[in-house]
């Protein structure tokens, strides 16, 4: 059954054109067609040629955006000792050891991001099949298990940003609000996308970046023209 469309979604759309935009006009445009009442987030969904099911095709990284998403994560960490007092003092909202793990274990699940010592993550993992499916789960490979807990809080709530293909090959991301001022929100958008592009598997062949989308919460996707993100050289 087809999915019944809104008008005001419908009219947004008769405002674009089919053909792929570069960036810099895609993101203005967005902003124009808006029309939610709230601020909405802008998203970036690209399409990669790669196979995740093989581990060699896996993407994945993290990336600190300029400009920030334009909310504060709310950041839980999950440390012992001085490490603690190191989360508070970067700005932690929520610290604790094993009594955070039985929190959440009970179902507590107040906030937006976890960041864990090493040796905490023998308690930490109990928590895999709670935080995993939600992309909360800390991982060395994002810079969310460190003893460097003080500077892993800060790069969070700066806003950094963690993208990882999902198994139909997509990754899909924030990359702020839509009332940001334009320049800001195409520089976050470009930080992103470059990112993904840096971090193209060695066993990747043929064409990486198939397809990219920009969109608001509530609003169409625009079209990305690819071709400057296949170039060897961004």
């Amino acid at each position: 059954m087809a999915h019944k469309r809104g008008k005001q979604y419908l009219s947004a759309s008769r405002q674009l054109r089919p053909q792929p935009y570069a960036l810099e006009e895609a993101v203005p445009l967005l902003q124009q067609v808006k029309f939610a009442k709230f601020d909405e987030t802008v998203e970036v969904h690209m399409r990669l040629g790669v196979d995740p099911k093989h581990a060699d095709q896996m993407v994945r990284g993290t990336v600190v955006l300029p400009n920030g998403l334009g909310k504060s994560k709310r950041v839980l960490v999950i440390a012992s000792g001085e490490r603690q007092k190191e989360a508070e003092e970067a700005g932690a909202d929520l610290v604790g050891g094993d009594e955070m793990v039985q929190k959440i274990q009970g179902g507590w699940m107040d906030f937006d991001a976890v960041i864990a010592t090493p040796d905490m993550m023998r308690s930490v993992g109990k928590l895999g099949k709670v935080l995993g499916p939600r992309g909360l789960m800390p991982n060395p490979k994002t810079g969310t298990v460190t003893m460097e807990v003080g500077r892993a809080v800060r790069e969070v709530k700066a806003g950094k940003v963690e993208f990882r293909v999902d198994k139909t090959g997509i990754i899909h991301a924030p990359v702020g609000k839509a009332g940001f001022e334009t320049l800001k929100l195409v520089e976050n958008a470009q930080t992103l996308i470059q990112a993904v592009v840096k971090a193209k598997p060695a066993a990747a062949k043929g064409k990486y970046v198939r397809s990219v989308t920009i969109c608001s919460t509530m609003g169409p996707g625009l079209s990305l023209d690819v071709t400057p993100y296949n170039a060897k050289v961004l």
